[in-house]
């Protein structure tokens, strides 16, 4: 008889800005770095639920010199901590400095990581070998799902942080969520 198949892991997939924090804009530093109402309780109630937590972030900021990957990692070490302070441990953040335009050598390339396009996802499908059926992606913008579906992830879930969002926009979700805190009660 074969034993029978330890099930993969699953993730809940995290865009930054917008979700994790108030979308600023170009966000470098702790001092800009707004964390959004229930935040950490809802990445507590999904990583309860069996979900990884993986930030996955578009960073034009880099690309566009407007701080360097240095200050980046410095500022996710010290998200990282304040999660790590809430009992909520981040598994890892995956990042594209890139932009195909708007951007300086050798950052300005049109690559497969930059959502909408899956790569980021992709990355952290194959390093943790994550089941992407049984996954979720919780974004604030339609290049979030379009990634997520294009990854094969389960579940995509838009979150309304004061964004104005289109119809088109709506639909490319499975769902929509007031906030992050919905995670509560849908999760």
């Amino acid at each position: 008889m074969s034993q029978p198949l330890t099930p993969k892991p699953k993730a809940a997939f995290l865009d930054r800005d917008g979700v994790i924090n108030v979308d600023h804009g170009y966000v470098s530093s702790p001092e800009q770095f707004e964390f959004i109402d229930g935040v950490f309780d809802a990445c507590r109630h999904l990583q309860q639920q069996g979900y990884l937590l993986i930030v996955v972030t578009n960073q034009s900021g880099i690309g566009r010199g407007y701080y360097n990957e240095q200050q980046f990692h410095l500022l996710t070490d010290w998200m990282k901590a304040q999660f790590k302070s809430h009992g909520v441990t981040l598994t890892d953040v995956f990042f594209c400095p890139h932009h195909p335009l708007k951007a300086n050598p050798p950052y300005q390339i049109d690559c497969d990581c930059r959502k909408p396009a899956p790569g980021m996802l992709l990355q952290a499908i194959n390093k943790y070998q994550l089941d992407p059926s049984q996954s979720l992606m919780l974004g604030d913008k339609k290049a979030d799902m379009q990634a997520a579906k294009a990854a094969g992830v389960g579940r995509k879930v838009l979150v309304l942080s004061g964004q104005s969002l289109t119809e088109e926009d709506k639909a490319s979700a499975d769902e929509i969520w007031p906030s992050v805190k919905t995670a509560l009660t849908a999760v």
